[in-house]
């Protein structure tokens, strides 16, 4: 303990400060390298959380003991990574998150007992609110969304009873597109008893209008967005099959289509003359006979004797046929419904680049394509989009030079180590992370604790000196032993003595004054010393 009491008192206040200041910055700053080396790498667990669904979630951590982190004002939530799948699992279920609002479950915790049918309805139009705005932000794009439906009752006495409509407020994330509108308002509308997707309105954050809520017949926005919808997929089927025979990115494809919205119903009736049939037949026949006295009635006739002439007597006979015959004559009724949206033309444009080869100084030259070549790709555009000649449709495939040649490298798959060090974002993320941890410590361990060090070791050095020299005369007065030279104690290293006594005196003289100059500090420190030792 005394040698180790004289050795802080040997190295002064100063350089013990300095010396425990050093060892303080490096404990503390290897104490957060380990630390944030040793912490489990976090990853999100939820985003866009309401302020009820991130309170919920956070109680629930905390009850688990489970490290988490609160970014973006509560609405993203880390864990760390080893435990995401479990808790996500976990929190589902217990109904977590809720995504903000309330569904069916307002109905979980209700007392019916007591409860007004006004109440019920309330919460019942709340639930199905709540329920339609978290279907809707099951959507991409769309971050959040509100729903308000308005269910009027139908009034006493009434023949027409109102039409319901709903309004919906969205957050979305770029733009939405027309399908993914038409989509939200049939989606409302199929939920609601009587609701008419016409009757749905639809607006974004910013104030702007995606869909009219007003009673009118779509079909023309409609029939845009099919003409639309119907370019677009034949474009990309022609674009396939182009690009797979001139290469990728090689081929410009413009398709135009002629579409007639116009419904049309016909009827028509034909008749058969030829083909007769027989509905009904009717015949007629009568027979008549007359004698020549015409009936009349004498005395004469009625005597006996008379009757013997009577068979003399003429007679006058008559007989009628009438036959009556109907015939059906066949007949065809026809009715044709021609639906709107028929393609009266296509009108398509193909450009595509010519063949690039190397030449002997091993760059691209340009050659056009053959006329061969062109009319086979013009005959698989035909195929691919359903040519009609009668409609008048037409395909034109022209062979020009792009502005930007084809680049020459090829993009292959990395292979061998690299192909087996599969690294995700989050891997990337911490390797850079320990990387500026590592340059960070050599910073701080080449400029700050190495200039420390070497400044403590310099002042050492010049006390040892500044003893040197001053003993060195001291004990130049003695007589040195024979055969050796006379050399100051200590200060061998320092100053030659081997020279004149004067010469050598004004030098040590002169260098310890350049020393005290530079190190006041440690000259005070070291004379002190001195005057507190004991004299022997």
């Amino acid at each position: 303990m005394q040698g180790l009491a004289d050795f802080l008192k040997s190295i002064g206040a100063a350089r013990f400060g300095a010396m425990i200041a050093v060892t303080a910055a490096l404990i503390g700053f290897f104490a957060f390298v380990i630390m944030r080396v040793t912490t489990p790498q976090m990853t999100t667990l939820f985003t866009d959380l309401s302020v009820e669904d991130s309170s919920s979630i956070i109680k629930d951590l905390e009850r688990q003991g489970i490290q988490f982190e609160i970014r973006n004002e509560g609405s993203i939530i880390m864990v760390p990574k080893d435990k995401v799948t479990r808790l996500r699992m976990k929190l589902a279920e217990g109904g977590l998150p809720k995504g903000g609002g309330v569904g069916y479950e307002v109905f979980d915790k209700s007392d019916a007992l007591g409860t007004t049918s006004f109440v019920q309805n309330i919460n019942h139009l709340r639930a199905l609110e709540g329920e339609l705005a978290r279907t809707i932000r099951a959507i991409d794009r769309i971050q959040a969304a509100r729903v308000h439906l308005v269910l009027p009752e139908r009034p006493l006495f009434a023949r027409e009873a109102p039409e319901p409509s709903a309004s919906i407020v969205v957050r979305v994330r770029g733009a939405l597109e027309a399908q993914q509108i038409r989509a939200v308002r049939h989606l409302v509308a199929s939920a609601v008893n009587g609701l008419k997707p016409q009757r749905v309105s639809i607006v974004d954050e910013a104030g702007q209008l995606l869909a009219d809520g007003a009673a009118t017949d779509p079909e023309q926005a409609v029939g845009d967005e099919r003409r639309i919808s119907f370019e677009k997929r034949m474009r990309k089927q022609v674009e396939d099959i182009v690009s797979s025979v001139v290469g990728s990115g090689r081929a410009r494809v413009q398709l135009s289509a002629d579409f007639d919205f116009n419904k049309v119903t016909q009827t028509s009736d034909k008749f058969d003359p030829e083909g007769r049939v027989l509905r009904s037949s009717q015949t007629r026949e009568e027979q008549s006979m007359t004698a020549d006295n015409n009936g009349q009635v004498t005395v004469n006739n009625e005597l006996p004797g008379n009757q013997q002439n009577s068979g003399a007597t003429a007679k006058d006979q008559s007989k009628k046929i009438e036959e009556t015959n109907n015939y059906e004559i066949s007949r065809t009724t026809k009715t044709e419904v021609t639906e709107a949206g028929r393609v009266n033309r296509i009108s398509v444009a193909v450009l595509v680049d010519g063949i690039y080869t190397k030449n002997d100084k091993g760059e691209l030259a340009y050659q056009d394509r053959t006329k061969e070549q062109l009319d086979r790709i013009a005959a698989l555009v035909r195929s691919a989009i359903g040519f009609d000649q009668k409609r008048g449709d037409q395909v034109e495939v022209v062979n020009l030079r792009f502005a930007d040649a084809p680049s020459t490298a090829p993009i292959g798959e990395p292979g061998g180590l690299l192909g087996m060090l599969q690294f995700t974002k989050d891997d990337v993320m911490y390797f850079v992370e320990l990387g500026v941890m590592m340059l960070l410590g050599l910073v701080v361990l080449f400029l700050v604790i190495r200039p420390l060090v070497k400044r403590i070791l310099a002042s050492d050095e010049v006390a040892a000196a500044i003893s040197g020299v001053l003993s060195g005369p001291a004990a130049s007065e003695e007589p040195a032993p024979a055969g050796q030279p006379l050399l100051p104690s200590g200060a061998a290293s320092a100053i030659d003595v081997a020279t004149i006594q004067g010469q050598v005196h004004a030098q040590s003289v002169h260098r310890v004054g350049e020393l005290a100059e530079r190190n006041p500090n440690e000259t005070v420190a070291i004379i002190r010393q001195w005057l507190t030792e004991p004299t022997k």
